[in-house]
């Protein structure tokens, strides 16, 4: 009976160590058909960490780490990405990165280096710049002359440079700068052209001949209208335009037309807001070498002409463009 019952336990203990063996073989061989990776994950503060995973999608092998991607934050590969390379590596980056440099980094066929990966995330840095530049003074020729005559030169003003203050938004990546903007411009002193007036030369016999004046019948006319009247001295920001820049069509009847009903006249016709009334005469000394000898009449109104504006108007859009915009001094005779 005893024997007997040694061989049942025999039988039970080589059972129970066949079955341990089997379980043990077949954890072995399910370990050895998992695909364990190593996998690099940089972070956007520069640590690094090294991991095991089963995993492939990158946005699983974040979770299983416990790594929360913030919503300022770029992923490289992108989250949906799969990691199927042993020693791989993933790079968290700030928003402020481009991940394009990295993307190209990741195309190359040596792989990404961590320095060359690190490098090309230097974060933008902006500044404001403020700078002080020459604006340089134009020549302006008058020719008086008559054809087939001979003529000389005279210096009617000497130009002088003017000054303006530039505040620029500048982007510097690596203490290089990728990128200027302009964001404010303020002219500190206008610029003086410098004017030349070509005439012919007078022989003796004419010496006595009638003087020309630069000052032309509608200026002078211009000019009587207002003696005795005390002129109102103020600072308009003055423009040019002429009849192609009104959005009319050179066809339409319109065309050139003024709101006061007269056609506009270069050297005589300014637009003016509401608050100079339609006929006011102004002086501007700045054209005071022009035909008409720096007087204006009030024709037109603007859209964006308001009372401390002025738009002059000039034979053609390139003299329009060549005057742009600037500060001038005026007198205003209202009656």
């Amino acid at each position: 009976m005893i024997k007997s019952e040694q061989a049942s336990l025999s039988v039970t203990r080589i059972a129970v160590i066949t079955i341990l063996t089997i379980f043990a073989l077949s954890v072995g061989v399910l370990a050895a058909s998992v695909d364990v990776r190593n996998v690099k994950i940089v972070l956007s503060d520069n640590c690094e960490i090294e991991v095991l995973t089963t995993k492939t999608v990158v946005s699983d092998i974040l979770e299983e780490n416990h790594i929360v991607i913030l919503p300022e934050e770029n992923v490289v590969p992108n989250l949906d990405s799969e990691i199927t390379d042993n020693s791989s590596k993933i790079v968290i980056t700030g928003i402020t990165q481009d991940p394009a440099v990295v993307a190209a980094l990741a195309k190359e066929e040596d792989g990404i280096y961590l320095d060359q990966l690190l490098g090309a995330y230097n974060t933008v840095i902006e500044k404001i710049i403020v700078e002080e530049e020459e604006i340089p003074y134009e020549t302006i020729t008058k020719d008086a002359t008559n054809s087939g005559s001979s003529n000389s030169s005279k210096v009617l003003q000497n130009g002088k440079n003017g000054l303006k203050r530039i505040t620029y938004k500048v982007k510097y990546q690596n203490d290089i700068e990728i990128e200027r903007t302009i964001v404010k411009e303020e002219i500190l002193k206008e610029a003086k052209d410098k004017i030349i007036q070509l005439t012919n030369v007078t022989s003796r016999s004419s010496s006595n001949a009638k003087k020309e004046t630069n000052v032309s019948p509608s200026g002078t006319t211009l000019a009587s209208r207002v003696k005795g009247i005390t002129p109102t001295k103020k600072t308009l920001n003055a423009s040019a335009y002429t009849a192609s820049t009104c959005g009319k069509s050179p066809t339409s009847p319109s065309y050139g037309i003024t709101s006061s009903g007269a056609r506009a006249k270069a050297w005589y016709t300014v637009a003016a807001g509401k608050g100079y009334a339609i006929g006011t005469i102004i002086y501007i000394p700045y054209f005071a070498n022009e035909p008409n000898g720096g007087w204006f009449v009030v024709q037109d109104r603007g859209g964006a002409i308001t009372n401390n504006k002025l738009d002059v108007y000039m034979s053609t859009y390139n003299e329009c463009i060549k005057f742009g915009r600037r500060n001038l001094e005026c007198y205003i005779y209202e009656f």
